[in-house]
């Protein structure tokens, strides 16, 4: 029968397989003794990950000692440098969540892989091939298990353990007290690991193949963004040293978001993954003018992308006289057909723009290596092959058969010369979309013009068709159903040749370009083969909640299956008030007296009224930006609400939030969707129509 035991639980009983308590089939006395020598091994294994961490940190001090050259003393430090960073322990964090019995063995499953001084495993790596059966082993396939025991905690403690003899057919599956008791854990602060809850249809994403490319379509609190993390995290478990040469990227919608998700990969022991937004990603101007919402949807088009590789094809042009150098007392000469030839020959090769014209000068300065060889009795030397290559003739032939240019004045120049834009767009823009695009009084240069983010994704664009961009081996991008068409190219240019895993959630569509079909963001991306994987069943939004955002769907004009919730506890109310402020106080301070975290949300205008309001009520409050805080309750405008979480949510006007922006209903779905425990709705004016028949309460 399965088993749990606490050091404070009442007296040992029986109850059925369903149950969360089990020890009727062994005395107190046994459990009390099994729990001592666990949380013995729990010391045992935090003293010896501190020695390996010790050692580590003695390499790190000697290390330019033993290192043959200052090249190989730095990149000694550095690996021993990370080596210890990845060593670091957490004290408020397990070591390990379960353990593994087979009929011969047992192992210790946790966070990182830690062994004693003779290099015996005590802890094995979550990602490692045998922690697979922690997630996956079941009553119906034991895969060789005969008992699999998850471990409670409390601040790092060890507190309780939970059994089931799988060999016998004995499984709690979601009944287990210890696995509902960690999901539903009280979300105060940054985002945590999943480790010890990983679901066998999230594991099985979490380990696909480093070459596999994946779209997770996943419904609110499904853990789409913890697949995501926890994926990245087993590539470089399994590819350590590939990835390390090329990289992991983490894409994320705005800073709130990666300071929310930041602390995870870091107490997994990967502290080397880049984590950035799509805006951080494209900055190669400063970004200091907003564009007119029809303007930005215009430049997010992906018939941008063709206008701006036709502005850099139509800079190439064939040559019009032969060049002559002068070499000392020698003159060398290239006719017009030959160069033309050259220039025709690179073009067709379909190189980055830079890339093919130092290719044609390299070619130009081939042909009078040539000549005077056959005139000289030695090859000149590389001096002479620098100096061919920066003479006059040849840079003039260069500046008039394949100039020179830069990203920002590409696009300046399809802003400013109408000729040049008519031509690029020719069967692309109508004439007023082509007016649009210059409306925007660009200035007399580019460095004088005031750029916008959505600019700022065209010039990226125009860079990646000058030269290629360093790529990454794999990248995670988080809440992708925003990214635009320009913005899909951007990251498939630093992706092509490795994978993506793609989160979202189309239904939490806000940009004016949301995506609407996962296939076609694959494509803008690079990846149009990708499997699209969908993540139904929740774990942390509760279902009363789950049902109320979903009223929502049908008026969403997406294609998506509805949210599930396993959970059957949480609460929700929906009421109207006559005074938003006041209740908002009230609801607050209501809040704080149960655990967890607290997020108010509202429409970004109110975000200022209600924090001041709270202030005077001596509530203290922080800002989505400080994530860090130690204050238990967050105001945060519904627009930088996406991919946050809070214990409880105060939602403010619902009717506010909806028209604030042309695609409210779906902020108002993210804006729901937030809460893991409980959620209270407060309005004044009508609720948005998919939600009137939603549960209500009597004004308080």
């Amino acid at each position: 029968m399965a088993q749990s035991v606490e050091p404070t639980a009442p007296p040992p009983h029986t109850a059925d397989r369903a149950g969360s308590r089990h020890t009727a089939d062994r005395p107190e006395r046994g459990l009390a003794t099994a729990l001592a020598a666990e949380q013995a091994h729990l010391a045992t294994s935090r003293a010896a990950l501190a020695r390996m961490r010790e050692r580590a940190e003695a390499l790190f001090s000697t290390g330019q000692h033993v290192a043959g050259d200052p090249y190989a003393a730095e990149t000694l430090g550095r690996t021993l440098s990370r080596r210890v960073a990845e060593l670091a322990d957490q004290p408020d964090t397990p070591l390990f969540f379960g353990r593994l019995t087979f009929a011969d063995a047992e192992h210790h499953v946790g966070r990182r892989h830690v062994t004693d001084d003779l290099g015996e495993p005590l802890v094995l790596d979550w990602r490692a091939p045998l922690s697979r059966l922690f997630y996956r082993a079941s009553a119906r396939d034991p895969q060789g298990v005969t008992v699999r025991r998850r471990f409670g905690f409390d601040r790092g403690e060890l507190t309780s353990f939970e059994d089931e003899h799988l060999g016998r057919g004995e499984e709690l599956g979601t009944a287990s007290r210890i696995l509902t008791g960690e999901i539903e854990r009280p979300r105060v602060g940054p985002m945590r690991d999943i480790v010890a809850t990983i679901q066998p249809e999230q594991d099985e994403l979490v380990r696909a193949d480093l070459e596999t490319s994946l779209c997770v379509q996943g419904a609110p609190g499904t853990g789409k963004t913890a697949v995501g993390l926890h994926r990245a995290a087993y590539l470089l478990y399994l590819h350590r040293e590939r990835l390390r040469r090329s990289g992991v990227l983490v894409v994320g919608p705005n800073r709130a978001f990666l300071a929310y998700i930041a602390a995870v990969l870091p107490a997994l022991g990967e502290v080397e993954v880049a984590q950035t937004t799509v805006e951080e990603l494209v900055a190669r101007v400063p970004v200091r003018a907003v564009d007119a919402p029809e303007v930005a949807a215009l430049k997010h088009d992906v018939r941008l992308a063709e206008v701006l590789r036709r502005a850099v094809e139509a800079r190439v042009s064939g040559a019009t006289e032969p060049i002559v150098v002068s070499d000392g007392s020698f003159r060398w000469r290239i006719g017009v057909d030959p160069l033309r030839r050259i220039v025709e020959e690179t073009r067709r090769e379909g190189l980055p723009y830079a890339t093919g014209r130092e290719r044609v000068r390299a070619r130009v300065v081939a042909l009078l290596q040539l000549q005077a060889e056959s005139r000289r009795a030695e090859s000149p030397g590389d001096a002479w092959l620098r100096r061919m290559g920066r003479c006059r003739p040849v840079t003039d032939f260069l500046d008039a058969a394949w100039p020179a240019l830069t990203p920002e004045g590409l696009l300046h120049l399809l802003y400013t010369d109408p000729q040049v834009l008519a031509t690029a767009a020719d069967g692309l823009l109508t004439p007023a979309e082509q007016e649009l695009l210059r409306a925007g009084r660009p200035g007399r240069t580019p460095k004088a013009t005031r750029w916008t983010a959505a600019d700022a994704v065209l010039v990226d664009e125009a860079a990646g068709l000058l030269e290629r961009p360093a790529g990454f081996g794999h990248v995670v991008v988080d809440e992708a159903q925003d990214l635009s068409p320009m913005q899909c190219r951007a990251i498939a240019r630093r992706s092509e040749h490795g994978s993506l895993t793609l989160l979202g959630d189309l239904a939490q569509g806000t940009a004016p370009w949301s995506a609407t079909d996962w296939r076609e963001s694959l494509a803008h991306l690079g990846k149009p083969d990708a499997a699209v994987v969908p993540l139904t069943v929740g774990f942390r939004v509760p279902a009363a909640v789950v049902a109320l955002a979903n009223r929502l769907l049908p008026a969403l004009a997406v294609d998506v299956p509805p949210a599930e919730s396993l959970r059957r506890d949480g609460a929700l109310d929906v009421r109207t008030v006559p005074d938003l402020v006041a209740a908002t106080v009230a609801e607050v301070r209501a809040a704080l007296t149960h655990d967890g975290s607290v997020g108010v949300v509202a429409a970004d205008d109110a975000v200022d009224r209600l924090r001041a309001a709270l202030a005077a009520a001596g509530v203290e409050t922080a800002t989505a930006d400080d994530v860090e805080a130690a204050t238990r309750v967050t105001v945060v405008g519904a627009t930088a609400v996406k991919g946050l979480e809070y214990d409880q949510v105060v939602a403010v006007e619902p009717a506010a939030i909806v028209a604030a922006e042309p695609r409210g209903l779906h902020r108002l779905y993210v804006v729901l969707t937030r809460a893991v425990s409980r959620l209270t709705v407060l309005h004044t004016a009508p609720l948005p129509g998919p939600l009137v028949d939603a549960p209500t309460a009597p004004t308080r």
